[in-house]
């Protein structure tokens, strides 16, 4: 019985001192051996998925005490979830309707609310897009341009995909259909539109050939490989600019104002380049909103 005793209190004193082993390890990585990492939450328009999602691969690599997490949906989705509460740190919209309908400074027709959502100084007209036709792969209608499209919208004779009217994208359609004196609602009731909830959705449509048309992004044609038989000009549906801003009620401002400084950088606009959005922020005035937001 004594030599049991001896090997239960020897495996007792065994176990103390291996738990306080790991206690020590513990702490000691909690005392700076490990990185603390701050978390943004990015809430931005579906076009932007593959352009934000590689920018922060190669921020969170200069940044590792960064870790960036994206909600990517339409824009009136993302500000609807915004004024809801849900937590975000910064939001980048397709359109300005959306940012304005969160900004106290805008002009009062167009944020009717008096929402105040966003942090003062922060908000920066970032890219702009083109509204682009494009078509499967083919091209299995012979649609050339536009006026081909509205010409055969007309006569009944092809499927548009476009997105729904809460979303930008289909907001810019909507236009493009008025300025070809086009009855959204007459063509929907013909069987000739097909929706979706946001420019993902159509561009899935088109890829699949399930449509012989849609109304997309530049930027999701040339990420799907689609063919963009025209480009709509600002006459047709405006200008396409994404608007970019911190939220009032960030977790983490200083790190989401960093954030959004770096996609104004020349490195950030070469990738955005790359796939068909045209940078509208350059570098100088970049310098000049950070001293801004510093001061």
């Amino acid at each position: 019985m004594a030599f049991g005793s001896v090997l239960l209190c020897t495996a007792l004193a065994s176990g103390f001192v291996l738990s306080a082993a790991a206690g020590e390890t513990e702490e000691s990585e909690k005392g700076g051996h490990r990185t603390e990492q701050t978390e943004l939450t990015v809430f931005a328009a579906a076009s932007m998925t593959e352009t934000l999602t590689k920018l922060a691969e190669t921020y969170e690599q200069k940044h590792p005490e960064i870790a960036i997490s994206f909600n990517f949906d339409s824009s009136g989705t993302l500000e609807t979830q915004i004024l809801e509460g849900s937590d975000c740190d910064l939001f980048l919209s397709a359109a300005l309707k959306q940012m304005n309908e969160l900004d106290k400074d805008a002009a009062p027709d167009t944020n009717p609310d008096g929402n105040d959502e966003l942090l003062a100084g922060t908000r920066v007209d970032l890219l702009e897009n083109k509204v682009a036709l494009a078509v499967p792969d083919g091209n299995p209608k012979n649609i050339r341009s536009f006026d081909d499209l509205a010409d055969d919208l007309k006569k009944g004779s092809v499927l548009l995909a476009m997105g729904n009217s809460d979303v930008p994208v289909g907001q810019y359609t909507q236009k493009i259909l008025a300025y070809y004196g086009l009855s959204e609602d007459q063509l929907t009731s013909d069987g000739c539109i097909t929706y979706g909830s946001n420019v993902k959705e159509v561009t899935v449509q088109v890829s699949e050939a399930s449509v012989d048309c849609g109304i997309i992004y530049q930027t999701d044609a040339f990420s799907a490989k689609l063919t963009v038989v025209d480009t709509a000009s600002a006459d047709m549906c405006g200008q396409v600019i994404y608007p970019a801003a911190v939220l009032k009620n960030s977790a983490h401002p200083d790190e989401a104002k960093a954030f959004l400084a770096y996609l104004q950088t020349p490195e950030a606009q070469q990738v955005f380049e790359e796939v068909g959005f045209t940078p509208i922020v350059k570098e100088p005035e970049t310098e000049s909103l950070s001293e801004e937001t510093e001061a």
